[in-house]
C-alpha cells in the first residue's frame, strides 16, 4: 500500500462496519503525457494509471473507486484516454473535486458515475490551446476543432450540458481576452448541470457505498 501511495497516490480503504473495500486514487497536478514534465512539477502519469485501472477492474475484492481530483489539466490526448478508461469501468466510481478541475480535468471528473465538488473548488472550461509554434493553415484550425469536439463531446455524454453549451462556455464574452473561457466555483458547476452535488469527502464516500449497494442488488 505504501508503494502505491507514493507512486500513484492510491490506497485501499476497508470499512469493516459496512463490509466494503474501495480504492482511493488521486489525479493531481498536471496530466503528464508522452513527454515528461519538469522534476519540480507535480504530475499524474497516465502510463502508470492506465494499467492500474485495468488491474482494479479485475480485482474482485475492490467494489468501487473514489477519485480525488485537483488538477490544472495537461496533455489532452492522454487525459481523454484516462477519461475513457474511467468511464468504461464496471465498478461504481465517484469523483471528488477538491481545489481545481481545469481543462482536461473536466472530462476526467465527469467520467465517474457521480461527481461531488467542494464549495470552493474551481472548474475552468476554455478553448483548446497548444504550446510551441503553430502554423496558421486551415488544416491546423481543423485539427484544433477536431480536438475540441472530442473534449466537448465526451463532457456532453457524461453530464447534462450539450456540446453547444460547452462551446459557448469556452468563448464566454468578457474574459475571452484572458483566454480563460468560463470559470465555475462549487455550486455553479452543479447548477449548470456539469456535476451532481456540492459536498465533501463524507458525501463522496457515502455516495460510493450507495452505488455499490445498488450495483450488487439482484436484477
Amino acid at each position: 500500500m505504501e508503494e502505491n501511495l507514493k507512486e500513484l497516490g492510491s490506497m485501499t480503504l476497508e470499512n469493516t462496519q459496512r463490509g466494503r473495500k474501495v480504492q482511493v486514487l488521486s489525479i493531481i497536478g498536471e496530466i503528464e503525457g508522452h513527454e515528461s514534465s519538469g522534476n519540480n512539477t507535480k504530475t499524474t502519469k497516465y502510463e502508470h494509471l492506465l494499467p492500474f485501472l485495468v488491474s482494479l477492474e479485475e480485482k474482485e475484492d475492490i467494489e468501487g473507486i473514489l477519485f480525488l481530483i485537483n488538477t490544472v489539466g495537461g496533455d489532452v490526448s492522454c487525459g481523454l484516454a484516462l477519461a475513457e478508461l474511467i468511464a468504461s469501468l464496471s465498478k461504481p466510481t465517484v469523483a471528488l473535486v477538491v481545489g481545481d478541475s481545469h481543462s482536461i480535468g473536466v472530462p476526467l471528473s465527469v467520467a465517474a458515475d457521480y461527481t461531488v465538488i467542494t464549495p470552493s473548488a474551481t472548474v475552468i472550461i476554455h478553448p483548446v490551446r497548444m504550446s510551441g509554434q503553430v502554423l496558421g493553415a486551415p488544416q491546423t484550425y481543423e485539427y484544433f476543432r477536431l480536438i475540441q469536439d472530442r473534449i466537448t463531446g465526451f463532457i456532453s455524454r457524461h453530464s447534462k450540458l450539450s456540446q453547444e453549451q460547452l462551446e459557448e462556455m469556452m468563448v464566454q464574452p468578457g474574459i475571452l481576452s484572458r483566454d480563460l473561457g468560463t470559470i465555475l466555483v462549487g455550486k455553479e458547476a452543479v447548477d449548470c448541470g456539469l456535476y451532481q452535488q456540492v459536498g465533501g469527502v463524507k458525501d463522496a464516500v457515502d455516495k460510493l457505498y450507495q452505488l455499490i449497494e445498488e450495483n450488487q442488488k439482484p436484477d
